[in-house]
C-alpha cells in the first residue's frame, strides 16, 4: 500500500479542470520500435512544425481514473481495456500500438509518482488518467508518421455532479457524428473535433448535449459527442444502441455486466430507432468523467420526448447502476475478477 500524505487541496471543489502534477510519462517511437519510457516533470511537448500530428491528425487518446478505496490502497478501474482499445485505434490511423503491458506499467509508474495527487477517499474525487499517442515525425505528403511519443499523464479532477445529478436536456442533432464504416468507433481526437461546432450550436440554443443518428438513414439513435447511451424501458429492461459508428465504451461495458449480474436484469444491444425512444421509462449517458449522467428530455425539432423519470433527479434503475459501479470503484461492493488494478 502507497503511503503518502495528500495535497493539501479543497477536494470536493477542484472541478473537472487540468491541473499540473510533478510527473507524467513519456516513450518515443523511432526506427521502427519504441524506445523506453520515462518518467519527466516537463509538462511542454515540442513538436517538429510538419509533425503527422499537426498536418493530418493521427492521434488516439484513452481516459481512465485512480481511486483510493475505503481501505486506503490507490486503485484503477479496468485499465486492460484501456489499453486495448488503444492498441485497436492506432491499428485504424496507421499508427504502431503501444504494447498492453508497457501501457499497464506507464499507468502504474504515474500513479505511484504523483501519489500524493490522488484524491483521499470518499471526496468524490479522483485522479483523471490520460494516456495519448501522436505522430511526432515531420510529414508533408499524405502518409502515416515515421515517428509517435505515447505520453501520460495525470490530473485529479473532482466529484462530476456537484449537489446531485441534474438529468440533461437532448437534441436530436442535423449533424452526421461519423461516417458509415468511418472512424466512429476509435478514440480518437479528430473524432471529437468533429462534434464541437454541434456542441456549441446545441448549447446555444439552451441543450446539454446533441442525440445523434446513424449517418446512413437517420432514423437510428447512435451517441452523442462523448458518451454512449443507455434506455431503461418499463419493464426494467437495459437497452443500449448497436452500431459499427459507436465507440466502445468501457463504462458502457461495465454497466451492461453489472445491470445483468447485480442487479438481474435482461439487457440488450440492438439498434433503437429514434421513433421508439418514447416508450422508454428512462435515460443515461455513461463515460469515464461522469459514469452515467440521467437524461429527462430529448427535442427532436421542436417535438419534446418527455422520459417519465423526469428532470429532477436520476430514474431509480439509472441510480442503481451509478451507485453500484462507483461502489465497485471506490471498493464498497465486491468487484468482478480482474475489474480493479490494485497500485502497490
Amino acid at each position: 500500500m502507497i503511503s503518502v500524505e495528500k495535497v493539501n487541496l479543497d477536494w470536493t471543489s477542484i472541478g473537472f479542470n487540468y491541473r499540473k502534477t510533478p510527473q507524467r510519462y513519456v516513450a518515443n517511437y523511432r526506427n521502427g520500435k519504441w524506445e523506453a519510457g520515462y518518467l519527466t516533470a516537463d509538462e511542454t511537448v515540442v513538436l517538429h512544425e510538419s509533425a503527422g500530428i499537426l498536418q493530418y491528425c493521427q492521434e488516439v487518446f484513452e481516459g481512465l481514473k485512480a481511486y483510493t478505496t475505503q481501505d486506503g490502497h490507490i486503485v484503477a478501474f479496468r485499465p486492460d481495456l484501456n489499453a486495448e482499445r488503444m492498441i485497436d485505434s492506432a491499428k485504424r490511423l496507421e499508427m504502431p500500438p503501444y504494447p498492453k503491458e508497457i501501457f499497464l506499467q506507464a499507468v502504474e509508474c504515474v500513479v505511484k509518482a504523483n501519489a500524493a495527487w490522488v484524491p483521499p477517499y470518499g471526496t468524490g474525487a479522483s485522479l483523471y488518467l490520460r494516456p495519448y499517442m501522436f505522430a511526432s515525425g515531420p510529414v508533408i505528403g499524405v502518409k502515416p508518421s515515421d515517428e509517435y511519443q505515447f505520453r501520460v499523464f495525470g490530473t485529479p479532477v473532482g466529484p462530476y455532479f456537484k449537489g446531485g445529478a441534474k438529468p440533461l436536456t437532448l437534441c436530436v442533432s442535423d449533424f452526421d457524428r461519423a461516417a458509415p464504416k468511418g472512424t466512429g468507433n476509435v478514440k480518437a481526437g479528430l473524432n471529437y473535433a468533429m462534434s464541437l461546432y454541434p456542441y456549441v450550436l446545441a448549447h446555444q440554443n439552451g441543450f446539454d448535449e446533441n442525440m445523434f443518428l446513424d449517418s446512413t438513414t437517420r432514423t437510428y439513435v447512435e451517441e452523442t459527442g462523448g458518451a454512449n447511451i443507455l434506455f431503461i424501458t418499463k419493464d426494467n429492461e437495459l437497452v443500449t444502441p448497436k452500431s459499427d459508428s459507436i465507440l466502445p465504451s468501457i463504462t458502457r461495458r461495465s454497466m451492461l455486466y453489472i445491470a445483468e449480474h447485480y442487479l438481474g436484469l435482461k439487457v440488450m444491444q440492438r439498434p433503437v430507432k429514434l421513433t421508439e425512444v418514447e416508450e422508454f421509462a428512462e435515460c443515461g449517458l455513461c463515460g469515464t468523467a461522469a459514469v452515467i449522467s440521467p437524461v429527462g428530455k430529448v427535442v427532436d425539432h421542436g417535438t419534446e420526448i418527455c422520459f417519465p423519470s423526469g428532470m429532477e433527479k436520476m430514474g431509480p434503475i439509472t441510480q442503481k447502476l451509478y451507485d453500484t459501479l462507483t461502489g465497485i470503484q471506490q471498493g464498497l461492493i465486491e468487484a468482478p475478477k480482474g475489474w480493479i488494478k490494485v497500485i502497490e
